[in-house]
């Protein structure tokens, strides 16, 4: 286990910490989770300040942690809530921006030391992407240190005006190890989706525009020359549904939606190739477990991906539908690379931080910032 100075020094009292998430993202989540954990674990006194829903998902309190329910809005009847939460912290750590714009407010005429950690962007157009960027200001000039879980968003947080931005150690928190499964789970899982001697090529992520699901339907049309013909499945809900169904529906495209799903370890089992066809992406949860699982990976060589991969994906750029549709056919059409690339995943995955590497650094940095707590 990864040592910081994470015990109090003799007659200091014990840190306290107070987390502050909106609860609407997965990633951010098990994030803290993990991170209350090993705090816990440390010494450390941590209060996760969060909507009821998200203790219920990431049990926080079973973490060791303290749950203080706050609503995901910044209306002041939560902000002072929030306020009220914080008020003996040493230090209050925010997560994603909307969090992170509460707990300012929440902080207004205080000295506590704020960390803010940007796990990816909100992706918004027009006038409320302005409006975006007015908060990120607003957050990143307030934050003693933002950490960034890739080098991109270190170096968005520095361009809007950060004191301290830095990268962070970010681990994959509560990963299902890939397990040995007798030769009929395959084809059973396969048989089900409709991918019985053909190739199932996987994408997971909300139907929302910034994923590429229209370009990836674009690419799906060359696919049809295929023999045998893929079959790809995308697993996740959202506002673009209706529009990509009519498309493979009216197209007659191979393409099935399968809805939100809770087996996604089991897709990455059956599958033989996965996609990421996003417009952005930071450290992609997806990106991560399809290397674990030793599944091929094609994606868009954009955000944190090229980073978190290295020369363990097949890269293609971001809307160009021709370039993804020729880079599957030629892995498809190609075992040994197919091979090599499963082979270069579980080395690139050796090298990602550790739960305990990402925990010391947080705690690091923690260390930095309250150095003058007082003593008992």
């Amino acid at each position: 286990m990864s040592h910081v100075s994470s015990q109090s020094a003799p007659g200091q009292s014990p840190l306290r910490t107070v987390q502050v998430l909106g609860g609407g993202n997965a990633r951010s989540g098990a994030h803290v989770r993990s991170l209350a954990s090993g705090l816990v674990a440390r010494g450390v006194r941590v209060t996760v300040c969060a909507p009821t829903e998200a203790d219920h998902a990431y049990d926080f309190t079973g973490a060791g942690a303290e749950h203080v329910h706050i609503p995901r809005s910044s209306d002041p009847a939560s902000v002072a809530a929030l306020r009220a939460a914080c008020a003996n912290a040493d230090l209050v750590h925010a997560h994603g921006l909307h969090a992170s714009f509460r707990a300012v407010l929440a902080l207004s005429g205080r000295r506590t030391p704020l960390v803010v950690t940007w796990h990816g962007r909100t992706h918004a157009e027009g006038p409320r992407a302005h409006f975006l960027r007015l908060l990120e200001r607003r957050v990143v000039r307030a934050s003693s240190v933002v950490l960034g879980t890739t080098s991109d968003l270190v170096d968005r947080a520095r361009a809007t005006g950060a004191r301290d931005a830095r990268l962070a150690a970010a681990a994959l928190p509560g990963r299902r190890p890939v397990v040995e499964r007798d030769e009929s789970y395959r084809p059973k899982l396969r048989a089900e989706l409709g991918a019985l001697g053909r190739p199932l090529l996987l994408a997971v992520g909300s139907l929302d525009r910034h994923r590429g699901y229209e370009v990836l339907l674009d690419a799906a049309w060359a696919w049809r020359l295929l023999e045998p013909l893929p079959l790809v499945v995308i697993a996740g809900e959202g506002p673009l549904r209706p529009l990509l169904q009519r498309r493979i529906e009216d197209e007659g495209l191979p393409v099935r939606l399968l809805g939100r799903r809770d087996d996604v370890p089991d897709l990455l089992a059956a599958a033989d190739l996965v996609l990421l066809p996003s417009s952005w992406e930071s450290r992609s949860v997806l990106a991560q477990e399809a290397l674990h699982a030793r599944v091929p990976l094609v994606a868009t060589a954009v955000g944190g991906i090229p980073d978190l991969v290295g020369d363990a994906a097949e890269l293609v750029p971001y809307g160009d539908a021709d370039a993804l549709a020729r880079a599957v056919a030629r892995l498809l059409g190609d075992p040994e690379r197919r091979e090599l690339l499963r082979e270069r995943g579980a080395r690139q995955a050796a090298t990602w931080p550790t739960e305990d590497e990402t925990v010391a650094q947080v705690l690091s940095v923690y260390d930095e910032l309250t150095q003058a707590r007082p003593l008992i």
